[in-house]
């Protein structure tokens, strides 16, 4: 998968998509509550930034509209934004864990699953 850089109204709308399956541009729109929303040419420009960044498409037409849909999966998405947050801290996975720790952000069940999920890859390292 190339590298997907999404601005933060991009995963807001990209969120809107894996949750609704498709949408129209007007009804990505009135999705997000009343105080946050785009204007409707805001919603269209950074749809239309979606599709050419392959991250959503049109699946059908209806009428004057266009049906979009999410092309890539939100674990797909997840996976290019941390891989990018990682760079940012020149990979190293500890200056985040060390903030996550120090603002209550991790708690004693996601230690419970890095573990489990690390001594399953030692496993399959093993194999």
């Amino acid at each position: 998968m190339k590298e997907l850089r999404l601005s933060r109204l991009e995963r807001e709308i990209m969120e809107i998509l894996w949750k609704r399956g498709e949408a129209s541009i007007r009804e990505i729109q009135e999705a997000f509550p009343a105080k946050k929303r785009p204007s409707y040419a805001t919603a269209q420009t950074t749809v239309y930034r979606l599709e050419a960044k392959e991250a959503l498409g049109r699946v059908r037409k209806l009428g004057n509209f266009h049906i979009f849909a999410p092309v890539i999966s939100r674990d797909a998405a997840q996976r290019s934004f941390i891989e990018e947050l990682l760079t940012l801290f020149g990979g190293e996975s500890r200056p985040i864990v060390a903030h996550l720790i120090s603002a209550g952000k991790l708690t004693l069940d996601d230690v419970e699953y890095a573990e489990k999920m690390l001594k399953k890859l030692r496993k399959e390292d093993k194999a």
